[in-house]
């Protein structure tokens, strides 16, 4: 079965490169993975370059050119629903969804932290800064609620000493593993 896959993202695109990597055009028992879609909102972003690799454009979308979140979203949800994505993956895509983006597509974050803890923008300094001993990230479902739709998958690594390019550098290294494993999760029993 052909499962397709709508990617967004907002920066340095190296959760999408990833999923193009590891997924776009593999099969993985009976279903077979393809972004047909990568969508940005800002228009000097890198990840652009990344998909261009693929020899996949990037829908721009910049969201100050709507006046409204609600409008940006409608833009969003339309331009998904044309390309009839399956699942839909929030890859370091930076806004804060409306009720009409999340009540019409079906869709998953990666957040660099162990949800519920650290929520939103700065999750990463104030994981390596909060006295806990682990950390880790998390996939979940995408609800109304800023990074607080129902947990997927999550892996957790030991803090120890690590200063804070090294631990950012682990929790990377966790998302390129745990993403493209939990989508291709997502569609085993169906």
């Amino acid at each position: 079965m052909l499962i397709k896959l709508a990617v967004l993202f907002s920066g340095n695109g190296s959760n999408l490169e990833n999923i193009l990597e590891k997924l776009h055009k593999k099969t993985f028992g009976k279903n077979t993975f393809e972004v047909v879609l990568c969508v940005c909102n800002k228009k000097e972003a890198y990840g652009i370059q990344r998909a261009l690799k693929y020899g996949l454009d990037t829908k721009i979308i910049e969201h100050e050119k709507f006046t409204s979140r609600e409008e940006f979203d409608a833009e969003l949800v339309k331009i998904i629903k044309e390309s009839q994505a399956d699942l839909t993956i929030l890859a370091g895509f930076m806004r804060i969804l409306s009720p009409i983006f999340t009540q019409n597509i079906k869709a998953i974050n990666l957040h660099p932290s162990l949800l519920p803890l650290f929520k939103g923008a700065h999750a990463i300094k104030e994981s390596y800064e909060s006295d806990m001993k682990v950390a880790g990230i998390s996939v979940h479902w995408v609800n109304e609620e800023l990074d607080g739709g129902k947990i997927i998958a999550q892996k957790a690594f030991e803090k120890a000493n690590l200063n804070f390019e090294e631990f950012e550098a682990k929790i990377h290294e966790l998302e390129h593993t745990l993403l493209p494993e939990t989508i291709v999760k997502i569609f085993e029993n169906d």
